[in-house]
């Protein structure tokens, strides 16, 4: 009994010990003994636990990464949305032509062509500009060496449509670093009519074409008409790697850039201008010393104030690569022209090349679910770009799937190797290319001596 008295309050133990007030004493030391009870073994609550920041830097729905983690996430990710971007704005393209007004007469024009020579498909590239359905169309063809085989190919376009008026200027004169430049002046002095079109020789055109690029500069606000273009290759393997190039690679960039409005660009498969346009930017000696002078002509109309036009006709380039040097030569210097003129723009074009940068940014994540799922989804995105440009009569679009990947991450690289330099390669002559774009001669890759080889390009 005094075991159990020993867990209760004294003043209960008095009332025990009152004769007459035992029962009551006794229910109450029992009440008083189990509420001790229950309140001596009750449990605390539960103090809280410090709250730390990797408890909540992380959304329960994303993995928990390290910092470099989540940055080959974001890469990977990038490259899945550009993938996407650059597929929308190949579907969403400019296709509407401009119609040509009922009232208004179809003026005179002239095709400026200079050649180089004996292109692959040359004949093919230059009758399709002869078939052309346009009452007054000129073309005028330059070269510069009387012995360029590309002259027996004019020959024959001349034999071939009497009708037309075929002309072909001889004269080797330079007016410049750009011997193609050269070409354009030389043969610019017989050009009769006020509509001009400057077309490189390996482009290839459907009919209407001429129709579809004169027709917006009735517009007085528009200054140039430039057409994008996909490259038809050889059919040898590094021919194929040169296509992807343009239509794997600058194409859909072309068309990024539209999506969102941009029109900085002007490119040699066709430029279309007014002749008082071009006086009024100094006339082709304004860009006689620029490596790209397409895109250069563009930029001198826009500073006056004047529009430039994606057209929606598409013409196509024949691409030739004899071997990986070629490739890789070709591609470096148009890099490294891209660079010269846009540098801000080639530092941020990394994006564009999705592919490889989905790889690297899956590698960093450490093989993470998200980037592997961006990986998967930029890689889908890429083989339906090869495929879309592609047409149905190149029999390899299936059989070399595996060099999409392969050029996609050649081409990567070069683009690195585009920083470390300012020199490009043309034909068997080195040149510097200057900050502004022009390019003056260094040497001959024949002799090594130091020379003042104009560039002529292609």
């Amino acid at each position: 009994m005094a075991l159990r008295l020993a867990h209760v309050p004294d003043f209960a133990v008095s009332l025990i010990d009152q004769d007459e007030g035992v029962g009551i004493g006794q229910r109450f030391c029992a009440l008083a003994y189990h509420v001790h009870s229950a309140i001596i073994h009750q449990q605390a609550p539960p103090v809280p636990s410090m709250i730390t920041v990797s408890q909540t830097a992380t959304p329960a729905f994303l993995p928990d990464l390290p910092m470099i983690a989540w940055v080959g996430v974001v890469l990977a990710a990038l490259a899945a949305v550009y993938s996407l971007l650059a597929l929308a704005g190949a579907l969403l393209r400019p296709r509407r032509a401009t119609p040509w007004p009922r009232a208004v007469a179809r003026p005179g024009v002239t095709i400026l062509k200079p050649l180089c020579g004996a292109e692959p498909r040359l004949y093919e590239c230059l009758h399709s500009f002869c078939t052309q359905a346009w009452p007054q169309l000129q073309i005028v063809f330059g070269v510069r060496d009387p012995a360029d085989p590309a002259v027996a190919v004019v020959r024959r376009l001349q034999h071939e449509f009497p009708q037309l008026d075929l002309a072909l200027v001889l004269d080797g004169r330079h007016h410049g670093s750009n011997a193609k430049v050269s070409n354009l002046i030389n043969i610019m002095a017989i050009a009769k009519h006020d509509y001009l079109i400057i077309v490189d020789s390996d482009i290839r055109v459907a009919p209407g074409y001429v129709q579809g690029v004169v027709a917006p500069l009735l517009d007085e606000s528009v200054g140039i008409v430039t057409c994008p273009y996909v490259g038809r290759p050889l059919p040898d393997l590094w021919s194929q790697l040169g296509a992807q190039f343009i239509n794997g690679w600058f194409v859909p960039s072309v068309f990024v850039a539209a999506l969102f409005g941009s029109r900085a660009f002007a490119f040699g498969a066709t430029i279309a201008l007014r002749r008082r346009v071009l006086d009024a930017i100094g006339g082709l000696p304004a860009i006689a010393d620029q490596l790209a002078d397409d895109y250069r002509l563009g930029e001198l109309t826009r500073e006056l104030g004047l529009r430039t036009v994606l057209s929606n006709v598409i013409v196509e380039t024949v691409v030739e690569e004899r071997s990986l040097q070629d490739l890789i030569g070709h591609e470096l210097r148009w890099l490294r022209t891209i660079k010269a003129v846009r540098p801000a723009g080639y530092s941020l074009a990394f994006v564009t090349f999705a592919l490889p940068v989905a790889l690297i940014g899956t590698a960093l994540s450490g093989v993470a679910r998200p980037a592997l799922l961006a990986l998967g989804i930029t890689a889908v995105l890429r083989l339906a770009m090869h495929l879309f440009w592609s047409t149905a009569r190149d029999r390899s679009i299936w059989t070399r799937l595996w060099a999409v990947p392969l050029h996609d991450c050649v081409l990567f690289a070069v683009w690195c190797w585009g920083f470390l330099g300012q020199r490009v390669n043309w034909r068997q002559t080195s040149f510097h290319l200057a900050q502004d774009g022009s390019v003056y001669a260094l040497r001959t890759r024949l002799d090594k001596r130091l020379v003042a080889t104009p560039l002529e390009n292609d």
